[in-house]
């Protein structure tokens, strides 16, 4: 793909990005889902203010209009055009959506000097999720959970 069209992807991004962020609809962020013959799936931006919904970043709302629009969980062969690197949260998304590529404007380090606190999350993984002032991870009741866990792959149910 050359630079122009990365660009011209990109600028679409930032528009919407602004146009909601101008709106308090949520922050400067915006994502663009591309299919494997370029042809744009969705074009979304954070609504976590209007949405009241920590989870309503760009990168999610796109990934959620694309799955729709496709009828399906899977977007593999599909880019990402996001205007900032992803939170973690975006990250297992991207992952779990099983997009392969994606293209980034503004780093973490960017978003952390106007005060958006993705690092806090980074270092809590980092330091294998202990930190209790963070959050308090406590296993309970596996027994009864491994049960559903045994009907679950009993019933050959997809994997995804």
């Amino acid at each position: 793909m050359n630079n122009k069209l990365h660009h011209d992807l990109m600028v679409k991004a930032v528009k919407e990005a602004r146009l909601t962020m101008n709106q308090n609809i949520g922050g400067p962020f915006g994502a663009l889902i591309i299919d494997a013959d370029g042809s744009i799936l969705s074009v979304s931006s954070n609504s976590v203010l209007k949405d009241h919904d920590p989870t309503a970043h760009a990168e999610i709302n796109a990934i959620r209009a694309a799955t729709k629009k496709k009828g399906n969980h899977d977007l593999s062969g599909c880019t990402l055009y996001t205007t900032c690197y992803p939170c973690p949260m975006c990250l297992g998304a991207i992952i779990w959506s099983n997009i392969k590529k994606v293209y980034y404007g503004c780093t973490a380090t960017d978003a952390g000097e106007i005060g958006f606190r993705d690092d806090f999350i980074y270092d809590f993984i980092e330091g294998k999720a202990t930190n209790k002032k963070v959050l308090d991870l406590e296993g309970t009741e596996r027994e009864s959970c491994l049960k559903l866990f045994k009907e679950y792959t009993e019933t050959d149910k997809e994997l995804y």
